[in-house]
């Protein structure tokens, strides 16, 4: 296989050049995120990058086969442990250790909203997070809004020491050392779309009701929260999908509540997209293209790295990550893919055509997604299943891998935990055993095999 130019020598120790290399592919457009610089610069050199390409614009992130090399550091405090035998920027998933640069001092508790079974849980990790950890707690500030904890008397000094903000107006991404989870998989989904740039590691607890993101039982939270704020724990990769949503204004005055990218944010006068609504995402499992309310197909056109690859006509399309495989694009028929594999999955909703298959395509391409010329009606788009909003003529969806994945803390390690999920939450593969012969159908198939 040829490399760039400048070949990179694959052998076990890397120069201190090389080992602090900062992947221009990855971080063109992505260096400043919500004014401020993003942590997290990748630890090991892509195979992809050239020093000598100093401009992004020249750079085609289709030239790795494994894709954008994602950042090696979560949070201002966290980090992947670096591992001596790794050749290639991608490691084994047995391999991806949790280590801290320093010991972390501030956690954020992400409970789901209007569930009275999770109190008490909460109540018992906030006590333990901040009496026997001596730990910052973050606490989204609706979370204390609710009734149940308002009126309990005997949590309110736990309750005046929590630190609050509010999601869209409070910018907290450089204050988390690591997030915990309480609930079932959408609190994940939430804890990813808190953070557009890098995310923290992301401990979840199963208290919902699938529970296939969430591996971590509650009865012994002591002992396994100790061990993360130790360092001792496996953690699984998560990629994301760095979604941008350019829109026509036609004449429309588009409010910006915060100045957020995430919420729209116009287009300078020296961008090609002068005159446009811009807006950026940062999706865990899948971008959802869909007909919405009207009774028409929809028509889309999907293009890959600027060529036209096809139009679905039928329900919609799903885009997502391997992580998403195993969601809403299982129940449409797509294969479930390891969230180790470096990929992205483009499966059609309820096609008008037979031969209409689900395709999996490398993690490093473009897709953009247009509503066809020939359409009769608008589409809708969703994130994550947030943020809906209809897609018109003249509208576009860019599609690529984010270079900030969300690191998954695991039971065991992302291998095991993985099948684990698939046996227990999905039931892969259930069938009643097939019983053995008796002794007598043996002999019976022996004088047949005899005969014949």
């Amino acid at each position: 296989m040829e490399t760039e130019p400048q070949k990179v020598t694959m052998r076990k120790g890397l120069s201190a050049e090389a080992s602090s290399y900062r992947c221009a592919a990855c971080h063109g457009d992505e260096g400043v995120v919500l004014g401020h610089p993003i942590r997290g610069r990748a630890k090991s050199r892509s195979l992809s990058a050239s020093p000598a390409l100093a401009s992004t614009k020249e750079f085609r992130r289709t030239r790795s086969l494994h894709g954008p090399c994602p950042v090696t550091t979560f949070g201002p405090k966290a980090c992947v442990l670096q591992n001596p035998q790794t050749i290639m920027h991608i490691q084994d998933p047995a391999s991806q250790r949790l280590t801290w640069n320093k010991p972390p001092k501030s956690v954020l508790v992400i409970k789901k909203i209007r569930d009275a079974s999770l109190l008490q849980p909460f109540k018992e990790l906030c006590g333990y997070l901040l009496e026997e950890s001596n730990m910052i707690v973050y606490v989204e500030k609706k979370v204390l809004e609710d009734p149940a904890i308002m009126d309990d008397d005997s949590f309110g000094p736990v309750k005046k020491k929590f630190c609050t903000f509010r999601e869209d107006f409070d910018d907290i991404s450089n204050q988390i050392d690591f997030i915990i989870c309480l609930g079932g998989d959408g609190t994940l989904l939430y804890a990813s779309s808190l953070f557009q740039g890098s995310v923290p590691p992301v401990m979840a607890f199963h208290l919902g009701s699938l529970g296939f993101l969430t591996p971590f039982n509650f009865e012994n939270f002591q002992t396994q929260v100790s061990q993360v704020i130790q360092g001792n724990a496996a953690i699984i990769l998560r990629s994301r999908l760095k979604v941008k949503v350019v829109k026509e204004l036609k004449g429309k005055k588009i409010a910006v509540p915060n100045g957020v990218s995430e919420n729209g944010v116009l287009a300078s006068d020296g961008d090609p997209e002068v005159g446009k609504q811009v807006m950026q995402y940062q999706v865990l499992n899948e971008v959802v293209i869909d007909r919405g309310p009207s009774s028409y197909l929809s028509n889309v056109d999907v293009y890959l790295d600027g060529h036209l690859i096809t139009t679905v006509q039928g329900d919609g399309v799903i885009v997502s990550t391997p992580t998403g495989s195993t969601a809403y694009a299982a129940a449409a028929g797509a294969s479930m893919i390891h969230p180790n594999v470096p990929a992205i999955m483009i499966t059609p909703i309820c096609p008008h055509s037979l031969s209409f298959r689900p395709i999996v395509v490398p993690a490093g391409v473009e897709l953009k997604i247009t509503l066809s010329p020939e359409a009769r009606n608008t589409v809708w788009v969703s994130f994550d299943g947030r943020k809906r909003q209809e897609i018109r003529h003249g509208d576009s969806i860019t599609i690529t891998t984010s270079c900030y994945p969300l690191p998954s803390i695991c039971v065991r390690n992302p291998v095991s935990d993985w099948f684990e999920s698939l046996a227990q939450c999905l039931h892969w593969n259930v069938r009643k055993r097939q019983a053995h012969f008796t002794a007598e159908e043996c002999e019976e198939e022996g004088e047949e095999g005899e005969e014949g």
